[in-house]
């Protein structure tokens, strides 16, 4: 018989999905799948097909002031603030799966001033480095040793660029430069007779605005390209073409003929440029700048190929583009560490003088979610999750994995961008989700609420409408939670209606409902708007009663109001907080009451509220008579965020865990409070920054037909499983995320119920060890009883076992008494004579 032993609330983190890149230096491997990128002082290496890191190098103490990945991907280039260049060797490790062991091989100091930046020849063998004084050295990096070192900008370097020149170009080059010299054309026959080497080159911009091209064989300056009037962002060489690019912030692109290195044509870009570079075979070029838009050029014509696009914000500005050309993509880098890649293939077959529109984008990768202020699941199954941001757009993120791996939209892994939601004007700071997870509500400071028609089937997420009307920023939206009788068509097709309303509240402390039109584009009309309170509305939650619409608003005014949905009239007024008030939630349908110890009787039987406050606790509120019944006390900074979890339906779960809230404060904390005890059941910590959103995920939707057929195998399950393990294997995992300030996302299980049968296990294992020794003891089994109660942790026993056997008849030769019992102490291991010497 099982011993049911004292089960505690436990849960672990799953899965957390944590920063790539935070802005800074950033490399692409030649087959465009493994990604370095800089995390302040460290660098991680990530898969782009897996999202999987790879690898992170710990920093040195400084920042990371650039760093390269070579095309092979077998080395790592790292330089910091501190004037130090480290380089690592990339293997597949030998001992974990999915990652890559990152072997240190040295660390150089290669300049006296800070490396700004890097660049790797297309062999993965040469390294050139550009320093903040202006000068550059090329590295052998197989050997560690310095190949060359050239003098001649007067400023910061920029941009580095190898590439390579046909070597007859170098003869045809040095011969019509140097015909006056008869010293030169032995140079020339020198050229002829290495080949190889005397096509290579390297050309170097800098602040200055001027390009220097350096011949690697005859380590001297061979053309220096004096046109830009600002710092030089890009340089790119198409041997097809023979041609030189170069970019500068002074908004022009100049090709350059590589035979005589005069200047061939100047392209007005008429915006500042970050990158720039060949593609398609010298055909077109790229450029991306501050207008946040990849536009594609003629090589021959100097016109834009691409159709005029929108100019983006500030934020959205391209800082980097990564491109090799064997890729049929290119990836851009934008101010707000969000990764786009890009096609190429519409360059293909385009034809002469004509058009195309903007780049389709593959996918989009967020190399930070920056600071998360809310988020909750969508979709009908639950596996997208929208989150709020520091940003104007809501990201959509897949918390699926799929086994295509090679899914060029990039939504094949956990935690993968699915589509961003544009058309707030400023940054977005509460969202709301109905019950189907079709619907999306979103607030933000720009005065206006949005919202959103989500169909993953169909990767359609469009706007459906705009609710414009408050005079301030709006801080808390709420969408019906009550779901329509299963079966009705609203049930069966929530697509095709839209929620019946939406409630808003702003700073401007007034809240408004809203009747939503049942037709797309047409301005919703609000049906009333109440002055609710005396400072800003932080947030707003409906209740999942589908008799009674009730709505409840949570102010800075220290107080939470109840309110009838339909007449606008406030019918209670919650007031204990000694702060103002950051989240409120209603129970679900089916919360069991709780029980109050001063009647005896269930004072919440028309439901309760939670509510977390900046006075640092957590309360329940009845609202049969607006009292407090549960103050939690035990965050050490304000609370954010309350949610209710799922409640057992007879109370309390054969795990153990009965009605619970959790929340998440100010001090990084999430904590899971037991309702009826009035204690923390458990404390999850995972985050070093404030949590502003916390979600329970619901469960998925499910047809009438769906419905029948899981409550019969359900009912068909639980009356086969007798056992405390297949009730525990029934039990659906429950699931929380929390979003912090620090840019993490962490997936919460619970696991209460496997807790529980570990710990059973444990004691029925403990009650069967202690009967099996006393069996030993019996039998005078002694080498079995000792090391049995070394294990047991057991000092009486042994105690009692030795007195017996040295106050007994003592055996001829033996040292303790028995000869059984020396030569059981002659076996033990060293750890087991140091345990038994404890006692």
């Amino acid at each position: 018989m099982a011993l049911r032993a004292e089960t505690k609330t436990t849960f672990e983190p799953a899965r957390v999905i944590q920063p790539i890149y935070t802005g800074g230096a950033i490399a692409l491997s030649e087959d465009g799948k493994l990604l370095a990128s800089t995390l302040g002082e460290e660098a991680l290496i990530t898969s782009l097909d897996t999202g999987a890191h790879l690898a992170r190098i710990e920093g040195d103490g400084e920042p990371i002031t650039t760093l390269a990945l070579t095309p092979d991907a077998s080395y790592l280039v790292i330089c910091s603030r501190s004037l130090s260049m480290r380089v690592y060797a990339l293997q597949p490790s030998s001992t974990l799966e999915s990652t890559i062991s990152a072997k240190l091989l040295r660390t150089v100091k290669p300049h006296v001033t800070p490396v700004v930046t890097v660049a790797v020849d297309s062999t993965s063998s040469l390294l050139a480095t550009g320093a903040a004084d202006g000068s550059v050295k090329v590295w052998d990096l197989r050997g560690g040793y310095t190949t060359h070192t050239f003098h001649g900008h007067s400023g910061v370097i920029s941009a580095l660029h190898f590439f390579q020149v046909d070597p007859a170009d170098a003869v045809q080059s040095i011969k019509s430069k140097k015909r006056k010299n008869k010293h030169r054309a032995t140079e020339a026959e020198e050229v002829q007779q290495d080949d190889a080497a005397a096509g290579y080159r390297l050309a170097s911009g800098g602040e200055d605005g001027k390009v220097r091209v350096w011949d690697l064989h005859k380590r001297e300056s061979v053309a220096t390209l004096d046109a830009h009037v600002s710092v030089v962002r890009g340089l790119s060489y198409s041997p097809e073409a023979r041609v030189l690019l170069t970019a500068s912030r002074d908004k022009t692109v100049i090709l350059w003929d590589a035979r005589a290195w005069q200047q061939q044509s100047t392209v007005a870009v008429l915006e500042s440029i970050e990158s720039a570079g060949f593609v398609e075979n010298g055909r077109f070029f790229y450029t991306g700048g501050e207008t946040a838009r990849i536009r594609i050029w003629s090589t021959e014509t100097g016109g834009e190929i691409t159709e005029e696009q929108p100019q983006g914000v500030e934020t959205e500005a391209v800082v980097d583009v990564l491109h090799h050309p064997h890729l049929s993509s290119l990836l851009s880098i934008h101010a707000d560490q969000t990764l786009v890649l890009h096609s190429l293939e519409p360059l293909d077959s385009l034809a002469p003088s004509k058009q195309i529109p903007a780049l389709p984008i593959l996918r989009r990768i967020s190399g930070t979610h920056d600071e998360v202020i809310d988020l909750v699941y969508i979709g009908s199954d639950r596996n997208l999750l929208a989150l709020a941001t520091n940003l104007e757009d809501i990201r959509l993120i897949t918390l699926q994995t799929s086994g295509d791996r090679s899914s060029v939209n990039g939504s094949s892994y956990f935690g993968a961008d699915v589509a961003l939601l544009k058309g707030h004007t400023d940054i977005i700071i509460t969202l709301s989700v109905d019950w189907s997870g079709h619907w999306l509500a979103t607030g933000a400071k720009d005065n206006t609420a949005k919202l959103w028609r989500l169909d993953p089937a169909k990767v359609d997420y469009s706007c459906y409408c705009t609710f414009t009307g408050h005079a301030e920023s709006i801080g808390a939206v709420s969408l019906p939670c009550a779901s329509p009788a299963v079966g009705s068509k609203e049930y069966e097709r929530p697509l095709g209606y839209p929620p019946k309303f939406l409630v808003t509240g702003s700073q401007d402390k007034t809240v408004k409902r809203w009747d939503i039109p049942t037709q797309a584009g047409k301005a919703p009309r609000a049906a009333y708007t109440r002055k609710a309170h005396d400072k800003d509305i932080n947030a707003l939650a409906t209740s999942y009663s589908s008799t009674m619409s009730l709505f409840a608003s949570a102010s800075q005014d220290r107080t939470v109001k109840i309110w009838d949905t339909e007449t606008g009239e406030a019918i209670g007024v919650l007031r204990g907080h000694k702060r103002g008030v950051w989240s409120v939630a209603f129970s679900p349908s089916g919360t069991p009451a709780l029980i109050t110890s001063e009647s005896g009787g269930a004072s919440s039987a028309k439901g309760m509220v939670v509510t977390g406050s900046g006075d640092k606790t957590v309360r329940i509120w009845s609202l049969s008579d607006y009292s407090c019944l549960r103050t939690f006390e035990g965050h050490a900074n304000s609370v954010l965020k309350v949610v209710w979890l799922p409640a057992p339906k007879a109370g309390r779960s054969k795990g153990g865990r009965g009605i619970e809230v959790a929340s998440a404060a100010g001090d990084g904390l999430v904590k899971v409070w037991d309702a009826q005890s009035g204690e923390c059941a458990a404390t999850l910590d995972n985050h070093i920054d404030r949590v502003w959103a916390l979600a329970v995920k619901p469960p998925p939707l499910l047809s009438a037909e769906e419905q029948t057929k899981q409550v019969a195998q359900q009912d068909e399950s639980m009356h086969d499983a007798d056992d405390e393990e297949g009730v525990a294997e029934l039990e659906s995992t429950l699931e929380l995320v929390s979003g912090s300030a620090d840019s993490t996302l962490t997936f919460w299980h619970d696991t209460t119920s496997a807790t529980a049968l570990a710990t059973t296990q444990q004691a029925t294992q403990r009650v069967e060890q202690d009967q099996e020794l006393q069996n030993h003891i019996r039998a005078a089994n002694y080498r079995e009883a000792i090391v049995l109660a070394l294990q047991l942790n057991h000092p009486k026993r042994l105690l009692d076992l030795f007195t017996t056997v040295v106050n007994g008849p003592h055996e001829a030769g033996s040292f303790v008494g028995k000869r059984d019992v020396d030569a059981v102490i002659a076996s033990l291991s060293d750890s087991q004579l140091w345990s038994l010497l404890r006692r």
